[in-house]
């Protein structure tokens, strides 16, 4: 049996508990994430029952961890990405997107499933900075319709949990699309946050952004000792999220915006593998145990290289919309074009 659903009413409650807790309102009226892109098919019903969700998704961004921390660290080091890669499906050969590998620009891809260059039908946010009065929509000039505005058209309810106030760019672009919305500096509170929350009810699809590797990648460079032990004390404070959804029907999204290259402390160098070779893994309810690439013909791992949008694509970070949205059922992002088709497979 699915997990209860966060409803409104208890969002609205809970938003008075914390001056960090920002809840969107649900109600009708105007917003960034309303117009025609915006619109989602709902999941399968039957007369006036709710949607008969097949499972939830939990979708957890490492900020700055490039696959080769992982590798360096071994099991021993980061058990718990480790069980994610060895009990499901997923590579260490994704890819950020092509034009930034940066932060604001790689999540609004994950969250929409577009590309960023707004010009070839992406999200348009090209920025890395709090711009107070932005949106994803005035960066496309259009709407845009985001995994959170398809999952609340179906029904659903969502959640965003993030360490960096920079993200309330994405409330402000789907105020009626995000249920619930947390910002906390410190992560160890906001992954014991998101994991209360989640064993009181989890939402149909929840985001959980962390960034301790991200700052000490800033402050001491890639694989430095600092940098490699936060990406262990991160991978800690997920493992208590993990054992506690090991058995629930939430299936688990992990990815990464960039990694960063050794020694440098900067990784906006889009040329540099560290900075755009990232992890992909998923795990738990109704996921099967393999290489994503094995798994999927339509698939091209792309050895050391950078790659394009032309020809057969590899795993990418914007991955993350479309593939949460065909674990719940439902159709693509509308508007998005990172396979679009759903093509991206976890199970046998």
């Amino acid at each position: 049996m699915p997990l209860p659903r966060l409803l409104a009413a208890a969002t609205l409650a809970l938003a008075t508990l914390s001056p960090t807790l920002t809840a969107c309102s649900t109600g009708p009226g105007s917003g960034p994430d309303t117009g025609p892109d915006t619109a989602a098919p709902a999941a399968a019903t039957t007369g006036s029952e709710a949607p008969a969700w097949p499972t939830h998704v939990l979708a957890i961004s490492v900020d700055g961890l490039g696959s080769a921390a992982l590798e360096q660290l071994g099991p021993d080091g980061a058990p718990t990405l480790h069980r994610l890669l060895t009990e499901g499906a997923g590579t260490l050969n994704a890819r950020t997107e092509v034009e930034q590998t940066v932060t604001l620009p790689n999540h609004a891809s994950m969250m929409t499933g577009r590309r960023i260059d707004a010009t070839r039908g992406g999200h348009g946010v090209t920025w890395d900075h709090d711009r107070p009065r932005s949106t994803v929509q005035k960066g496309a000039g259009h709407p845009v319709a985001s995994i959170f505005s398809t999952v609340h058209a179906a029904g659903g309810s969502t959640a965003l949990y993030s360490t960096k106030s920079k993200f309330a760019l994405y409330d402000r672009s789907w105020p009626r699309g995000i249920d619930l919305f947390r910002v906390r500096e410190n992560q160890r509170r906001l992954v014991a946050m998101a994991r209360a929350d989640l064993a009181d009810g989890a939402p149909e699809f929840t985001f959980l952004h962390v960034s301790l590797p991200d700052r000490f990648g800033h402050q001491y460079g890639g694989l430095s000792a600092e940098y490699l032990a936060a990406v262990e004390r991160t991978d800690a404070q997920l493992g208590s999220l993990v054992r506690a959804l090991a058995g629930t029907d939430v299936a688990v999204i992990l990815t990464a915006d960039h990694g960063f290259a050794a020694g440098v402390k900067d990784h906006s160098g889009r040329r540099n593998i560290q900075n755009y070779r990232i992890p992909f893994l998923v795990w738990g309810d109704g996921v099967a145990t393999g290489d994503l690439y094995a798994m999927n013909d339509g698939f091209a791992d792309p050895g050391t290289t950078r790659t394009t949008y032309a020809g057969k694509q590899p795993v990418r970070n914007g991955d993350v919309a479309n593939l949460a949205a065909s674990l719940l059922g439902l159709d693509a992002v509308p508007g998005s074009g990172i396979h679009a088709d759903q093509s991206l497979t976890v199970s046998d």
